[in-house]
């Protein structure tokens, strides 16, 4: 690796790996490669820049402190809002930059995606980007199959977050790093893309590997949470529609109803000690 790019590496993961994170470098050039026009990301081909995933750990070390923080604010997703806090840290952390970050959740005004991430992950060797195009004849006729991204630690229980780009700096000498193909055998493969498509509440396709960290069960519970119930499953105030009624930035709220049907949901986010009974399935983290 480039003494350059191995530099803002290690001041990026000294941002962002205390707190549940991974970073991985790679050229604009080798995202755009692989797509469409449409979807290109619109700088200079050897433009460096990072992708960041969060590992099971992010849950413990970045979301549950960032609750009890005073961050909050009138957001509908509080992991979507830690996320981006922690993105913005690394452009605080780094002021003589340029500095673009684009989380995976934005989109255009077209509601196209600024970023497709699972791409982004592949071309930079953070994951191997698993898709139907992998499975030679395969079996599944006109059915639409969505592709799956899977690391070679924690298989599917990680997410992809977003990506750091750094406008200026230009590093056309970085060498590719290839995602481990660590699902190689056509049948796992299979049966890796249809657990995806088809069964993915029950949480399987993400043991495609043998994981070294899985989501503990709160964290399975949370997810399985539909969104728009999340704030209430964290025992949290739900922000007010009046944008006159609060000001801009909120602190942590622990709303207590007068008779919680499960008073642990509420206490367990403040306590690393209780944990929510497992849920049937995810939304997809």
């Amino acid at each position: 690796m480039e003494p350059q790019v191995a530099e803002l590496k290690q001041k990026i993961e000294d941002t962002l790996c205390p707190f549940g994170f991974e970073v991985y470098p790679f050229q604009v050039a080798w995202y755009n490669a692989l797509l469409p026009p449409t979807f290109h990301l619109t700088l200079p081909g050897p433009t460096l820049a990072f992708l960041v995933l969060s590992t099971p750990a992010m849950f413990d070390r970045a979301l549950k402190p960032f609750l009890q923080s005073c961050h909050l604010q009138r957001l509908t997703d509080p992991v979507d809002q830690c996320v981006a806090y922690h993105l913005g840290r690394v452009r605080e952390n780094l002021p003589e930059l340029q500095i673009e970050v684009i989380a995976d959740y934005e989109v255009h005004p077209n509601r196209r995606p600024k970023i497709l991430a699972q791409t982004a992950a592949h071309v930079a060797g953070a994951a191997y980007y698993y898709q139907r195009k992998d499975v030679e004849a395969d079996p599944w006729g006109d059915q639409h199959i969505s592709g799956v991204c899977i690391h070679p630690r924690y298989g599917g229980w990680f997410a992809i977050r977003g990506v750091v780009l750094l406008p200026g700096i230009e590093v056309p000498d970085l060498q590719p790093t290839k995602p481990l193909d660590c699902v190689p055998k056509r049948a796992d493969r299979i049966t890796l893309l249809e657990g995806f498509n088809f069964h993915w509440r029950d949480w399987t396709y993400r043991d495609a590997v043998t994981p070294q960290e899985r989501y503990s069960e709160e964290q399975k519970a949370y997810f399985s949470t539909p969104p728009a119930q999340r704030l209430a499953f964290l025992g949290l105030a739900q922000p007010s529609k009046d944008p006159s009624s609060r000001p801009a930035e909120l602190p942590f709220t622990v709303h207590r109803p007068k008779n919680p049907q499960n008073p642990s949901r509420v206490r367990g986010w403040l306590s690393p000690h209780v944990s929510p009974p497992a849920s049937p399935g995810p939304s997809l983290p």
